[in-house]
């Protein structure tokens, strides 16, 4: 029987009378890639909030491999093995690409406050692995604030591995990219997760990088699950085709 990763039960979160996120209950197995897709506003994000620590469900329950872990601060999630990338990119600028991961694997590892002294050479070979990964090493020693903004992309998903995790949450991981450089991203990201046996959830709004890489996809809409399953079931489900995706698809 696969294992089940992430574990979500009812959970519900509301903004005065707004329902952002309203009894959502999603069971993730290990290895699979799911979008998660909806409109603008649909609670996608908040979602991503709450299963991170940002914020606090007001009902339900997030369990991680076995582990409830609702409430816990996210620093304690991060370090539990769920990462997550944002649809703004947060790197540090005026450090080196490496520095970048440095610091991940560094607040992965508990020991952060070592950068208050040099940290320069902690964590370097696994850094550089990293930056491997995903075709950087060759750029480990530029700023990262120069980089062109789908090597900033790549960077992120270098820094989001830091913590080796179980789980990876990856919110619009191509916004602001063009769309063949959409694709590739993608496709590097499918491939990691494959190697390590990966879980991903990931939100989109290119259908194509949706359809072509998620195993399932997931359909939220004012807050609550109204389709579940393949990229063709979900494709074909008159109740998406009305709310998001239109009948072009």
């Amino acid at each position: 029987m696969p294992e089940v990763v992430l574990a979500v039960d009812g959970v519900r979160k509301s903004f005065g009378g707004v329902h952002a996120v309203d009894g959502v209950s999603v069971a993730l197995e290990r290895g699979e890639i799911r979008a998660l897709i909806g409109p603008n506003g649909a609670g996608k994000s908040t979602f991503f909030d709450i299963l991170t620590g940002q914020l606090r469900a007001d009902a339900g329950a997030v369990v991680f491999r076995g582990e409830r872990i609702s409430g816990l601060p996210p620093h304690a999630i991060w370090r539990r093995g769920i990462s997550r990338t944002f649809q703004i990119t947060a790197t540090f600028g005026t450090l080196t690409v490496l520095e970048n991961v440095q610091v991940a694997r560094l607040s992965a590892t508990g020991r952060s406050l070592e950068l208050l002294r040099s940290a320069g050479h902690q964590e370097v070979g696994r850094s550089a692995e990293l930056l491997a990964q995903v075709g950087l090493l060759e750029q480990a020693d530029r700023l990262a604030g120069v980089l062109a903004y789908g090597d900033l992309k790549k960077l992120e998903l270098a820094i989001a591995l830091a913590n080796d995790p179980a789980l990876l949450l990856l919110d619009e991981p191509t916004a602001g990219m063009a769309p063949a450089e959409r694709g590739a991203l993608m496709a590097l990201t499918a491939a990691i997760a494959r190697e390590r046996d990966l879980t991903v959830l990931f939100t989109e709004h290119d259908m194509d990088v949706v359809f072509s890489t998620a195993d399932r996809v997931m359909v939220l809409h004012q807050g609550r699950v109204i389709a579940d399953g393949t990229p063709a079931a979900v494709r074909a489900d008159r109740q998406v085709q009305a709310v998001y995706l239109g009948d072009d698809l």
